[in-house]
């Protein structure tokens, strides 16, 4: 398991992370966690802008599910079948948002681990592959001022403030819990909302805080998230088959 994580993950984020660096102005190497957010990023967009359409779906037929749950309210198997083949018949992918955290789950371990042995700014030629440059030089200072290779407060905060604003597109606004009573679907909607806006941010702040490079990959993540989440809501988005 070791060795496979060494090879299939730790590998090839070390010897990406080395290329840019090799290639930024000073050898940035917090320039180079950009420089591999925004590749990850390209690889996983499919996955991320089908979970923003299917959020932005899935509002559209709230009517409709609201109204399957009344009809089916003691029916629960039948209740299922039908929101489900509601979903397919609008082609909704309910988990979609959660394909696309999965997936780069694995990438922010690696990441971690990359930094967690202290092999960056010093690069070892070992794990290189053979087409990969050694840069000249490595910077751990991002932008010139901030360290990546320890905790920073400053990035941290940064990270959970985008992700405050990401969610704050991404998740519609929870349903009041004033006036009429809301059902158990209802009430758990608006718990998970509240969580998403609220508790995410912070958790993300304090993963966030362990690392300086692991903050800048949440910073421009979260940035390329509310870019696609105004496109798409601007109906700039490209059309998909």
């Amino acid at each position: 398991m070791i060795a496979f994580f060494h090879t299939f993950l730790y590998e090839p984020i070390y010897n990406l992370l080395v290329f840019f660096t090799s290639i930024m102005p000073g050898g940035d190497v917090g320039l180079a966690v950009v420089a591999v957010t925004i590749v990850v990023r390209i690889i996983i967009m499919p996955f991320s802008l089908s979970a923003i359409r299917t959020q932005r779906a899935m509002k559209k037929l709230e009517p409709e599910l609201k109204e399957l749950k009344e009809r089916f309210k003691d029916n629960r198997e039948r209740q299922a079948r039908e929101m489900f083949a509601l979903y397919k018949a609008n082609k909704v992918h309910p988990f979609a948002s959660f394909l696309a955290l999965f997936i780069q789950l694995p990438i922010l371990i690696g990441l971690y681990w990359v930094f967690r042995t202290e092999t960056l700014p010093t690069v070892d030629l070992e794990t290189l592959y053979p087409f990969v440059p050694a840069p000249e030089t490595a910077s751990a200072l991002f932008l010139g001022f901030v360290s990546i290779t320890g905790s920073s407060i400053a990035l941290a905060l940064i990270a959970a403030v985008t992700q405050f604003f990401q969610a704050r597109l991404a998740i519609p606004a929870p349903p009041s819990s004033s006036g009429a009573k809301l059902s158990i679907q209802e009430e758990m909607g608006r718990a998970m909302a509240l969580q998403a806006r609220f508790v995410l941010p912070l958790i993300i702040g304090v993963v966030a805080y362990a690392s300086g490079a692991i903050a800048i990959y949440f910073i421009t993540s979260n940035i390329i998230s509310i870019i696609q989440e105004l496109v798409v809501k601007n109906g700039k988005q490209p059309a998909t088959s």
